[in-house]
């Protein structure tokens, strides 16, 4: 059988039933139905409400009546159809949803007084219905108003509904007793509408007391306030505060705002960006905004309990975006707002970030961590903050006066302005690579134009300020020049080299961007000129030039009436001819440019990078990242889904790499950590690497790879590797980081050396083939190679010849070539397989103990080889090797060897070497030809 609950339940639902099925028809449907469609904003949102009150009644009815059939089916088969089927009891959540959209679809027309404005509207109508209303309301008087009585017809029935429910099925509850299985589903029903009550509650006297606020306040302040949402928590009328330092003579808390009232200004807090803090006073607690920073002051403690609760309740609520259920600060939330926080501000006040509008992370009233910034002019930055600046990566898009043109800022920001390594393209084409301070280029940094520019250039150097200043490197594409040298408030000022793409060089001073004083030229032929200059590197003024043939023309320079040089002066022809080699090997820059400080800007950031312990938020500023181009940037607007290295991702492996190098000492196991971290260019070294290589190629490759510069070059690769190892303290640099650098910068450096030997190496070469002609015994014999130490044995007969054929014993071999000391001749071609000094140095080494190996095998026993002997059997082995740029090669390790060898078997072998380049480029060498047979 059904219980009485069961059935009083059943009349309690088709009670409810047909009351909302009476709202609907005499209330609902004729004020959406008589009204005319309104023409003011107010009037049009009121209908809305109005409507979405008339759809949520609708599905409250349809919800009603589902519960209605479930418990008449109960009641028609009691025992078939088990307690378990009542919809209040297996939907308990879904019923509670349904009532709580009704209850804010009503409220919300109770708050802003759509009854009331909707009666007003159709005055003569809903008069003329007063009669029919008074048989449905009772309790309706006959003076009353007819929105007022409304407002009561759609509150009572719920009220009243909600309440008896509950009583209901908590009578169900203790009649079914302890064991009964549908005991814990009446347990959370029950509860379900008792919450439903508290919450209903609580939300009607909210909008009571907000419809009531309106009428206090000024129709002016009353537009800007109400809204639909707005829910009244607290009126300072009610509980006074006062506001410091602000003034306000009224606040007035709302579910998602705080409002200060002073006149008819209305300033509004949005409450998820309101931090709440204690204060040091009992009756005091503070408020932070983007902005503001104030205070609120009650009479007493309880006062300012009061409001700080609410306040902070309110705040908790508008975080989690739902309403606190059943009643405010009773959600399983926590209770206190989170610090951190996302949200959305426009700023007012003036200064940098003035009508931008910011969303992303706040931290305590700040915004702190990843977010974007929107100005209305169409500047976009989006990146890292920290306590209200932009601090960390960020990306700036600057637009144009021309219409999709950006400068695109992609760098490093501290304390609101580019500091750190940054990437910048400009709407002129340019990009800029490097190093800022406060805003501004500041220490080393590239700027480059694209060819296609009107004036197309390249400076690679130091800048301060935002200005080139310092050493750097600037190409002229239309001039086809290059300036290397000193800058000063960006123009060349200061000791500076030009080097011209004819291969003419000038060393000199300039100030102001123009060439002052005396200064030097050196010319493709070797000619020298000393004196003055004009722009275009033409002779004027007092000079002196030396040819290369030794004579001089000493006199003053200039243009002509026709084209032409002009001068007057005197040829002196009696001069002795100036050594070649001294003259071809002229270097400018040398002691002009000290090389310890020509790349400061470079090594700076580095090595106060691993004085700092490495940290990891310096390190994406170290190394630069990787970032999509401006032009994907302006497409997609999602700024922050751009890629680039997080320092995060690669801080463990550089550490570690970092821990390797200091804990092995061992030369092998040292060498190979540090060949692991600068083949990576996520490391420091490796970055560090890759910039120094960057600086070499600006200076030395193209226009730069000039004879003269050589030397420059030669001093700042021994330099880059003593700085990379400085950071580890140590003195090895020859033997350990050498070897490991110079392979970055080996094709400029040695590209450098084959022009300036250029003139030896081609007489070497001409010695060379000719002496390729010779048969193994005639060069052996021509040599002067003693004949015991000749290898016959390791001679192969041709094939028109036989061990017993009568021909003397020297003859049968005369036609045999590149057979003698094959194993030195291959050992030394091994020299140009490897671009280390010390590899090459043994290669030569491993070929003299060849040389050595096949004489003894000859002769029986050891044998060492005296010079007067070596020398002859080196010049046989150079001969049939062939090296290429044999000069460059020898001038190379003479000059990348390290110290520690001179003096030694390597400085013996080597100068060896040298003997025989010299000694195969002698005129005798290049001129002898094979005699007939």
């Amino acid at each position: 059988m059904c219980s009485p609950e069961e059935a009083a339940l059943l009349r309690l639902e088709e009670v409810f039933s047909a009351t909302l099925a009476r709202i609907n028809s005499f209330v609902l449907q004729p004020l959406l139905e008589a009204a005319p469609e309104p023409s003011d904003p107010w009037g049009r949102e009121c209908l809305q409400l109005l409507q979405q009150l008339h759809r949520s009644s609708q599905q409250l009815w349809e919800v009603t009546e589902e519960s209605l059939h479930s418990l008449q089916e109960r009641l028609r088969h009691p025992d078939s159809i088990s307690l378990e089927s009542l919809l209040l009891l297996h939907s308990a959540d879904h019923v509670l949803q349904v009532h709580l959209e009704y209850i804010e679809s009503y409220t919300s027309c109770v708050a802003v007084q759509a009854f009331q404005k909707a009666v007003k509207r159709r005055s003569e109508y809903w008069q003329g219905q007063r009669k029919a209303l008074q048989q449905f309301l009772s309790g309706m008087s006959s003076e009353g108003s007819v929105g007022t009585a409304l407002v009561q017809a759609l509150r009572q029935p719920l009220t009243h509904h909600v309440q008896h429910c509950m009583l209901l099925l908590l009578s169900l509850r203790d009649a079914v007793g302890e064991s009964h299985p549908t005991r814990e589903l009446l347990v959370h029903a029950a509860t379900v509408f008792g919450n439903l009550q508290s919450f209903m509650r609580q939300e009607l006297d909210q909008a009571m007391a907000t419809q009531a606020l309106w009428h206090t306040l000024s129709s002016r302040l009353r537009d800007v306030l109400c809204t639909p949402a707005h829910r009244l928590l607290q009126d300072s009328q009610d509980i006074p505060v006062t506001v410091t330092p602000l003034r306000a003579e009224r606040v007035l808390l709302f579910d998602d705002a705080l409002v200060l009232l002073q006149g008819h200004s209305v300033h509004t807090f949005d409450l998820k960006l309101v931090w709440v803090e204690p204060g040091q006073d009992g009756c005091m607690f503070h408020l932070l905004t983007p902005e503001e920073e104030f205070s609120l002051c009650s009479k007493d403690p309880q006062g300012r309990v009061a409001w700080q609760w609410k306040v902070t309740q309110a705040v908790c609520q508008t975080l989690r975006g739902k309403k606190d259920f059943p009643v405010l600060g009773a959600g399983l939330e926590p209770s206190e707002p989170p610090i951190c926080r996302c949200g959305a501000y426009t700023f007012r006040a003036e200064g940098r970030f003035s009508q931008a509008t910011y969303e992303g992370e706040w931290y305590g009233g700040r915004p702190h961590g990843k977010g974007t910034l929107k100005w209305p002019d169409g500047r976009n930055h989006v990146g890292d903050f920290c306590q209200g600046l932009e601090h960390g990566f960020g990306i700036r898009l600057v637009p144009q006066a021309s219409e999709d043109k950006f400068d695109c800022y992609k760098c490093h920001w501290r304390e609101g302005s580019m500091c750190g390594y940054g990437i910048c393209e400009y709407s002129t084409s340019e990009v800029y690579k490097g190093y800022f301070q406060e805003g501004l280029r500041h220490g080393f940094g590239v700027l480059e134009s694209t060819p296609q520019t009107p004036q197309p250039c390249r400076y690679t150097g130091h800048w301060e300020r935002g200005q080139r200043s310092g050493y750097g490197v600037q190409d002229d594409g239309d001039r086809g020049e290059r300036y290397i040298g000193m800058w000063q408030a960006d123009q060349r000022h200061g000791r500076g080299v030009v080097v011209t793409q004819a291969g003419v060089c000038y060393q000199g001073t300039f100030q102001a961007d123009k060439m002052v004083g005396p200064g030097i030229l050196l010319s493709e032929d070797d000619s020298l000129y000393e004196g003055t200059f004009t722009r275009d590197l033409t002779f004027v003024g007092k000079g002196k030039v030396t040819f290369p043939n030794g004579f001089t023309l000493e006199g003053s320079f200039g243009s002509g009436a026709g084209r032409g040089l002009h001068t007057q002066g005197v040829l002196d022809t009696a001069a002795l001819p100036p050594d070649p080699g001294s003259t071809r090997k002229r270097q400018l820059g040398l002691g002009v440019f000290p090389v310890e400080s020509r790349w400061q800007g470079v090594y700076g950031p580095f090595q106060d990078f691993v004085q700092a312990g490495c940290p990891g938020d310096l390190q994406e500023a170290l190394l630069g990242f990787h970032v999509q181009s401006s032009r994907e940037l302006r497409k997609s607007q999602e700024y922050l889904c751009c890629e680039r290295t997080h320092p995060e991702d690669h801080a463990g492996r550089m550490e570690d790499i970092l821990e390797e190098l200091l804990q092995h000492r061992a030369p092998e196991a040292l060498q190979q950590c540090l060949r692991k971290a600068l083949s990576n260019s996520l490391h420091p070294l490796g970055k560090l690497l890759r910039t120094l290589m960057l600086t070499f190629q600006a200076t030395y490759s193209g226009i730069g790879a000039n004879k003269h510069l050589q030397g420059l070059a030669q001093e700042e690769v021994k330099q880059h590797a003593q700085e990379l190892w400085a950071a580890y303290r140590d003195l090895q640099v020859h033997r350990l980081m050498l070897p490991l650098v110079l392979p970055s910068f080996y094709s400029e450096l040695f590209t450098l050396y084959l022009l300036l030997h250029e003139r030896e190496d081609s007489l070497y070469s001409q010695g060379i083939a000719n002496l390729s002609l010779f048969p193994d015994t005639k060069l052996l014999e021509f040599l002067d190679v003693q004949k015991h130490l000749w290898p016959l044995k390791d001679l192969t007969l041709t094939t028109n010849q036989r061990p017993g054929d009568h021909l003397p014993h020297f003859t049968r071999y005369s036609l045999v070539r590149d057979e003698c000391f094959l194993s030195a001749t291959e050992c030394l071609q091994k020299m140009i397989t490897t671009v280390d000094p010390r590899e090459k140095l043994e290669v030569l080494e491993r070929t003299y103990r060849e040389i050595e190996a096949t004489v003894s095998r000859m002769l029986g026993q050891e044998h060492k080889l005296p010079m007067d002997d070596l020398l002859p059997l080196l010049v046989y082995v150079v001969s049939r090797a062939q090296i290429q740029h044999l000069g460059a090669e020898i001038h190379l390790i003479r000059d990348m060897m390290a110290p520690i060898h001179t003096g030694g078997l390597y400085d013996f072998l080597l100068t060896a070497l040298e003997s025989c380049y010299e000694h195969i480029q002698k005129e005798d060498m290049r001129l002898h030809r094979l005699p007939s047979r």
